[in-house]
């Protein structure tokens, strides 16, 4: 995974909902093909903007608890959490340029 930290239903809260910078979470599962084509992109984000958002990622499949609260229907979706809150989502597997303006939109906000 890279740099990238797996978080779960029970580091959620602190990982996701309390820092202030953006956290942008990947919702994925192991039996996704276009999770696993979507990984190298989140762990280069997560490389490209360290110290400007944090890049997290979530087991669909184990924190189903996370997932249907935050109305997720298809994998891979990217939310992007700002001061606890989810400020947008971008789903199915999209080109490294798509998340990248996502992120300087939501940085320039």
């Amino acid at each position: 995974m890279g740099n990238v930290k797996a978080v779960t239903k029970e580091t959620w809260d602190a990982e996701v909902l309390q820092p202030k910078e953006l956290v942008v979470v990947d919702f994925w599962a192991v039996w996704c093909g276009p999770c696993r084509m979507v990984s190298p992109i989140v762990d280069e984000l997560a490389k490209e903007y360290e110290g400007r958002a944090k890049v997290v990622k979530l087991n669909t499949d184990e924190n189903p608890e996370i997932s249907s609260r935050y109305h997720i229907m298809g994998i891979p979706t990217l939310m992007f959490f700002k001061d606890g809150k989810g400020v947008d989502k971008l789903v199915g597997a999209l080109s490294k340029s798509q998340y990248k303006d996502k992120i300087e939109a939501i940085l320039a906000a």
